[in-house]
């Protein structure tokens, strides 16, 4: 592990520019679903609360949780939403409340394709059904995805998508993206993983398709680079775009590293500019077990993807360490790193790697209202180890 450095050495808190948005540091909250919003999918406190925390914390980047491009696209009924301009005051809030405390505002864009109309974790996790509507009132939809095909057996049996319902898939896309123009956030992030519905037309073991989208692997990502394309067409160009991947399913004949390699050649032409590196997730709610489970387990893509794609990439998975994740864009294996849920578990974690790395020893990242009393503790504090040193050694 990497030791404390000169403040303006420690890689973690450099300032990352893409396009005309600029991070202030490395350290980015990923999209964490909260399951907390109404049916109408709109923005509560409980958001507003959960984000604000967030940028308190110092963290450079933060993205909402995953916002449904349309109702049916959606994990459960209590997911956030943007498919109707009545969602942009309420994102809008989010962005102003983020930016206001030094954060970049993020926000992330989601079809749950054929794992939509689940029940929420604290409820089973699993797809809903009749006895979810009668218990809570929470009625099972329609899912749509690449291929007829279930994500597990005995789950929703999704409609396969035709060329006129991947033409309305493709707008709901793009106007998603004015709303998010709209409510003013400056960093975008397409979720093309977890076996979600973009995912689905990615993997061979999805897509059983014979026509355009189907069969080759061009076919197979010609869905994925329509939607950057839809996003781009409603997107700044002097805002960055990311791409979250499964950048392998880690199970045999699925999709692979080489296979998110190409992908990320192609995407970074058609205006995306980070590549969001996770993994897994196809059938199960979960990376499989074939990818153990061990700090910074995914960075290896992240790594492959920015050396041989020649594009920026974001680490995600078990970095709950500063100094790990110092030493991970210390080596060049990724240029941002991405905290879930050990930012829950610890909303300033940003700001105490600061302390632990050496680049904020005035506590002058945090609020004022927090550093002016933390940095007075600590001088006490250091005066009063001082004092009983010298008294142990007899001055």
């Amino acid at each position: 592990m990497v030791e404390a450095a000169e403040a303006s050495q420690v890689r973690l808190f450099q300032a990352f520019a893409h396009r005309g948005v600029t991070l202030p540091n490395r350290i980015v909250i990923s999209p964490m679903q909260q399951y907390a919003a109404d049916p109408d999918g709109m923005v509560k406190d409980w958001h507003f609360v959960h984000l604000t925390k967030m940028a308190v914390g110092g963290a450079g980047l933060i993205f909402t949780e995953a916002l449904a491009v349309e109702p049916a696209g959606r994990l459960t009924h209590a997911d956030l939403g943007v498919w109707s301009d009545g969602h942009i005051p309420g994102l809008a809030r989010l962005a102003e409340a983020m930016r206001e405390h030094g954060s970049v505002p993020g926000a992330q864009l989601i079809h749950a394709g054929r794992k939509a109309s689940m029940s929420r974790p604290w409820h089973g996790y699993l797809p809903l059904t009749e006895e979810d509507e009668k218990a809570r009132g929470e009625a099972p939809w329609q899912t749509i995805s690449s291929t007829a095909t279930p994500a597990n057996p005995g789950w929703h049996v999704p409609v396969a998508l035709d060329r006129a319902g991947i033409g309305r898939v493709l707008d709901l896309f793009a106007q998603a993206t004015r709303r998010v123009r709209e409510a003013g956030f400056d960093v975008l992030d397409i979720h093309g993983a977890h076996g979600y519905l973009i995912h689905c037309f990615l993997s061979p073991l999805a897509n059983e398709r014979t026509d355009d989208y189907g069969g080759s692997l061009e076919n197979r990502m010609r869905f994925a680079v329509e939607v950057a394309d839809a996003v781009r067409s409603e997107w700044p160009s002097d805002k960055p775009l990311y791409y979250r991947l499964s950048c392998v399913d880690g199970i045999e004949g699925g999709w692979s590293i080489e296979d998110s390699v190409a992908l990320s050649r192609v995407l970074a032409g058609h205006g995306v500019d980070v590549i969001d590196c996770s993994s897994g997730g196809l059938t199960q709610r979960a990376t499989p077990a074939i990818i153990p489970r061990e700090p910074g387990f995914q960075v290896p893509y992240a790594d492959r993807i920015r050396h041989d794609a020649h594009i920026p990439t974001m680490a995600v998975g078990l970095i709950t360490e500063p100094r790990h994740a110092e030493q991970i864009l210390r080596e060049g294996k990724a240029d941002l790193i991405a905290i879930g849920r050990e930012s829950l578990n610890n909303p300033q974690w940003a700001l105490h790697a600061a302390q632990e790395l050496g680049a904020d020893p005035g506590f002058e990242k945090w609020a004022p209202q927090y550093g002016w009393w933390l940095y007075r503790r600590e001088r006490a504090r250091q005066a009063a180890e001082e004092a009983s040193a010298g008294k142990g050694a007899g001055v």
